[in-house]
């Protein structure tokens, strides 16, 4: 009798959804970012009860720190442009944090290393903004040879524009799923 494929061990990635949005174009990426979020939450939680680790990897906004907790109470502060997407994203006691500081999660942080030792072979990539920091994330984990799952209503950007573009490039040329988070099985 055949032996049951295993699916590969899978993580949950939520990238820049954390921030102030005090940058250019902040206003308008906010508002993708507020699409895409109440999407990632339901995601999270689906992955918290199927104990798949969740990893938030986030912008630094150019001020290098390493206490998490203070960066995540800034943004929920009330003069924050992200304050309702904090408080809706805020990492839980098991969820990973890591900071980066260029585009993709992989550059310039323990990620690759804490993905081989939780055995993670299918990432599902979320966050903002879809064709830069999702994109490059997304490249760096398909050189790594990682499966890749995008779903389209867990990522945004300032224009729809960019969003559809970068979902060409996620299906074509990295081989991603992009079937939307309700359709995804862990």
């Amino acid at each position: 009798m055949p032996r049951k494929q295993r699916q590969p061990r899978t993580a949950l990635l939520i990238l820049d959804m954390l921030s102030q949005f005090r940058y250019p174009d902040g206003e308008r990426i906010v508002r993708g970012a507020r699409k895409a979020a109440a999407n990632i939450a339901r995601l999270r939680e689906r992955a918290h009860t199927a104990g798949i680790p969740v990893i938030y990897v986030n912008d630094t906004a150019g001020k290098w720190e390493s206490d998490q907790k203070s960066f995540v109470r800034r943004c929920m502060e009330p003069a924050s442009r992200g304050r309702d997407i904090a408080q809706l994203l805020a990492p839980g006691p098991k969820d990973y944090f890591m900071f980066k500081p260029r585009h993709s999660a992989f550059f310039g942080t323990p990620l690759h290393t804490l993905l081989d030792r939780l055995h993670v072979r299918r990432l599902i990539a979320t966050g903002i903004t879809s064709h830069q920091c999702v994109l490059f994330t997304a490249m760096d984990a398909h050189v790594r040879e990682f499966e890749l799952v995008i779903p389209p209503d867990c990522i945004g950007a300032g224009a729809a524009a960019d969003t559809k573009h970068a979902l060409y490039i996620f299906s074509q040329a990295l081989m991603a799923k992009t079937a939307s988070s309700r359709q995804l099985r862990f």
